[in-house]
């Protein structure tokens, strides 16, 4: 447990997952006047539960001490022990709107979600054979989540008031639909989630839950919070920051490469977003081939991403024959 800053401690939690994925997931506690308000919870393991257990130990707290529990995303790794600590401690548990809806079919009855996705997958280009490899690749997931539906339900510039910590809600839409930051502007504190982190750019997907235009909304909400003053950021993953605009502007231009080659790739000739997404670069020094189906799913799906922003910007066409989609460079 690292105190970031008076009252904000910074707890790393252990991740399930290997090879390129975050080694570790970061959980912030914060001091109120009523308790604890403990932001993301990590995935639902014993060794989860031992190091949140530890951290709280160190600062003179229990379990029992969290009051709140605030969800940035219903992503596995963020709120996949949320539902074992409220039923321990009491706490209510808060999430913005959209969330609500992604939590039943991620996490208790996933079977149209799965055919959802295979649907999406085919209709983008993917033989059936590894269209399965890449649909199931997160089949299993589930077991790493307590799910719970929120207590509090919040908004976009709602206001969490902890006495020596206001905090305002931004909506953020991208990684996830309802993705949510918390600002405390006479602090100049920003807990990002997985919204704006330090070292690599989060997936943006149009998936079968996406947001319309994910990358597009994504990219307006970093110009929105570059706005801010913020002199501390708490992110999802990774250490705390302090150089956020220049972090936002590196994002923003990572985006702008990407598109450019994506529009290469289709220069010459329509292709789909599965043809697309093999040709190209995934992370330093790795292809296609050296991703995992989970990854690769990733891949087609932030592919589609930014082929929807450019449909939308009349950059690309976009192009159907027999239930296929493809994508042409205008």
């Amino acid at each position: 447990m690292t105190e970031v800053f008076t009252g904000i401690y910074w707890l790393k939690l252990p991740s399930i997952m290997d090879g390129n994925g975050p080694k570790h997931i970061n959980a912030y506690l914060v001091r109120g006047e009523k308790g604890y308000l403990l932001v993301d919870s990590g995935w639902n393991t014993e060794e989860s539960f031992i190091a949140l257990q530890k951290g709280l130990e160190e600062i003179g707290a229990a379990i029992k001490d969290i009051s709140q529990i605030l969800v940035t995303h219903v992503h596995p790794d963020h709120y996949g022990m949320a539902g074992r600590i409220k039923k321990i401690s009491g706490a209510t548990i808060a999430m913005h709107r959209i969330e609500i809806d992604s939590i039943g079919p991620r996490y208790v009855a996933m079977e149209e979600l799965l055919q959802q996705t295979d649907r999406l997958l085919v209709a983008n280009g993917l033989p059936h054979e590894e269209m399965v490899q890449l649909r199931d690749a997160t089949v299993g997931l589930e077991h790493y989540v307590s799910p719970v539906p929120p207590d509090i339900i919040l908004d976009d510039s709602d206001i969490i008031d902890l006495g020596a910590f206001t905090f305002r809600v931004i909506w953020s839409p991208g990684h996830s639909s309802g993705h949510i930051c918390l600002y405390e502007p006479a602090k100049k504190i920003l807990l990002s989630g997985d919204h704006i982190l330090p070292k690599i750019t989060p997936n943006i997907s149009v998936h079968p839950q996406s947001i319309e235009n994910p990358l597009g909304r994504y990219i307006a909400s970093l110009k929105e919070i570059r706005k801010l003053d913020v002199e501390l950021t708490l992110p999802g993953h990774d250490q705390p920051f302090k150089n956020l605009k220049q972090r936002i502007d590196e994002i923003i231009y990572h985006h702008g490469l990407r598109n450019s080659e994506i529009l290469a790739a289709i220069d010459l000739r329509a292709k789909t977003a599965y043809q697309i997404a093999q040709e190209i670069t995934w992370g330093e020094n790795s292809g296609w081939n050296d991703l995992p189906p989970f990854h690769k799913r990733m891949a087609v799906f932030e592919t589609l991403a930014h082929l929807e922003m450019m449909a939308v910007e009349s950059r690309v066409n976009k192009l159907s024959c027999k239930g296929v989609t493809s994508y042409v460079k205008k």
